[in-house]
């Protein structure tokens, strides 16, 4: 179990619960795959994702962008200095969960270079997105979700005789597939948003003779049409690309990424089938017994070692 000087056993316990408090409410998505993994990584893996959420939500607090970025710089502080031994930052009302995201680092091989590269890319949003090209896009997406994938990563381990620099390459891969299935499924919110979050790069709306003004009325159906295929057919390439991943984390683990991928690329599906919906009101989800069946068929095939 991950321990942390100075916490007790009782209080990393309530520490943990509380990080699966978050997961449970925030997560949405990636929660049903989540709760697949094994004690005691399934918390581990909950105060990560805490620690993002928390972050992310600094980052989208509906206040001047200079709050916003003081925010997010004492948040850094606090997490660098947690992560270099000085529990002494957990005092004075911080969430509890901080506890358990401190346990997490020091028990499991995480780099601590990517907590701030996910920093930066949150950084880099404050005064509204604009990406030039896709490979700018490329690097926001490394920072905001190849983070995780390789967190992840390194509390899940991998099975024997797994090749770590190509696990590491393909975890990010399949961040790259998620956060740009998110970009799609989040388009309208994130350009209504003042200023507006523009994660289509200009250079591909250049190419289709689409402004952003055109993509959020849905001017020119077509041409609309063809900036988001364009950029599914790219997030498609990367769940291809990554697809081999389950076979090279621990088994035990596998239905837990199964699972998530399963359900992120069903949303990929649900706008490859009809990208005009990335622009409707609605929010593109799965249902939730669609997500549950998922989740509880990686549970079933785990049982019979099918992983």
């Amino acid at each position: 179990m991950p321990t942390l000087p100075g916490v007790s056993e009782r209080e990393l316990a309530a520490a943990y619960a509380e990080a699966g408090r978050v997961t449970q409410s925030r997560a949405r998505n990636f929660f049903y795959g989540l709760r697949l993994t094994p004690e005691p990584r399934r918390s581990a893996i909950y105060s990560i994702y805490a620690w993002m959420r928390a972050a992310d939500d600094l980052a989208d607090e509906q206040r001047p962008v200079e709050e916003r970025r003081r925010a997010l710089m004492a948040f850094r502080d606090r997490t660098h200095a947690l992560l270099a031994g000085h529990a002494e930052v957990l005092e004075g009302g911080t969430p509890v969960w901080w506890q358990a995201f401190g346990a997490t680092c020091a028990s499991y091989p995480i780099d601590p270079v990517i907590f701030g590269d996910l920093l930066d890319g949150l950084e880099g949003d404050l005064a509204g997105a604009v990406y030039a090209d896709d490979a700018a896009l490329h690097r926001y997406c490394y920072r905001v979700a190849g983070t995780a994938g390789l967190a992840c990563l390194w509390i899940w381990g991998l099975r024997e005789g797994a090749d770590p620099a190509r696990a590491r390459e393909m975890a990010l891969r399949r961040g790259q597939a998620f956060q740009r299935t998110n970009i799609l499924r989040d388009l309208a919110q994130d350009l209504d948003e003042r200023p507006p979050r523009v994660y289509i790069p200009t250079d591909v709306l250049k190419a289709r003779d689409v402004s952003v003004s055109d993509l959020r009325g849905w001017r020119y159906p077509d041409r609309c049409a063809e900036v988001i295929r364009d950029q599914a057919r790219l997030a498609r390439e990367h769940y291809e690309a990554s697809k081999d991943l389950e076979s090279m984390i621990d088994p035990t683990c596998s239905p837990t990424l199964w699972a998530m991928t399963r359900i992120y690329s069903g949303l990929l599906e649900l706008i490859e089938a009809d990208p005009s919906r990335v622009m409707s009101d609605r929010r593109i989800r799965l249902p939730g017994p669609k997500k549950a069946s998922i989740a509880l068929g990686a549970a079933i095939w785990a049982k019979v070692g099918g992983w």
